[in-house]
């Protein structure tokens, strides 16, 4: 028997682009959730595969975007969800059947304004532990290289989507949300802004990714473009120019 839904409620938001090929097992993921989301939102830039029949399949609630990137669409996402907790999930991302509890529990601490777990990168042949490993270092060095002061006096962490943030929805609208002129590291800069409200945890809980730029571009290579953004993003450097390093967001 499932549980009955704790307060508050959360919303999924996920944005897609052509993600037939990763929607479809994130979904069913999300179906045994216990207890269970309030509701899962997919808003979608455009695909012209079967993304938007998975999730009309699995029962979500689609809004079609005008505009893609993942900053824009997951405003869209934000402003029209109901849920009193946002959850922004990757397309290709698995989380823990538990994922509501985790976040009602983190967030019932008045001191935390966001939260994100440990991302694993695993692919159907091997799991990645090295990029992982560093996925998981750059959240601290990131904050501690570049905000000293508040991640040694406030516990300021930089999170990634890949680690599947979350966060009050009164906190997101108060801090503006993600700013939809960033075609990249629009997940660092929404963590910025929210660490001046609170503390940013990551809980000691794993997310799993799929590896596919790990297998494009190779291990070391992405972990590289990796630490090159992370470390320009750090000295100020516009994001348009950091996009070149990364390829495509939504591909």
């Amino acid at each position: 028997m499932r549980s009955k839904l704790i307060a508050p409620s959360v919303s999924i938001i996920i944005p897609t682009l052509n993600e037939a090929a990763h929607l479809g097992r994130t979904l069913t993921q999300l179906e045994i959730l216990d207890p269970a989301a309030e509701e899962v939102i997919v808003v979608d830039g455009g695909s012209t595969d079967a993304t938007l029949t998975l999730a009309h399949m699995h029962g979500c609630r689609v809004i079609r975007s005008q505009r893609k990137g993942r900053a824009v669409q997951m405003n869209r996402g934000a402003a029209a969800a109901s849920g009193e907790i946002l959850c922004f999930l990757h397309a290709d991302t698995l989380v823990p059947s538990d994922l509501v509890q985790l976040m009602a529990t983190t967030l019932a601490d008045p001191a935390v304004s966001c939260g994100g777990f440990l991302s694993l990168m695993r692919g159907a042949r091997r799991t990645r532990w090295g990029v992982s490993l560093h996925n998981a270092l750059k959240t601290h060095y990131a904050a501690l290289l570049f905000r000293p002061h508040r991640y040694l006096l406030n516990g300021f962490r930089v999170l990634f989507g890949d680690q599947v943030m979350f966060c009050r929805r009164r906190d997101f609208e108060r801090c503006g949300g993600f700013d939809d002129t960033l075609p990249i590291m629009e997940d660092a800069d929404l963590c910025e802004r929210l660490g001046r409200l609170g503390r940013i945890r990551q809980l000691n809980r794993v997310v799993e990714s799929s590896d596919r730029r790990v297998v494009r571009w190779g291990s070391w290579k992405a972990t590289g473009i990796y630490l090159m953004i992370g470390l320009l993003w750090g000295l100020g450097v516009p994001a348009s120019k950091l996009k070149r390093f990364y390829g495509e967001i939504c591909d």
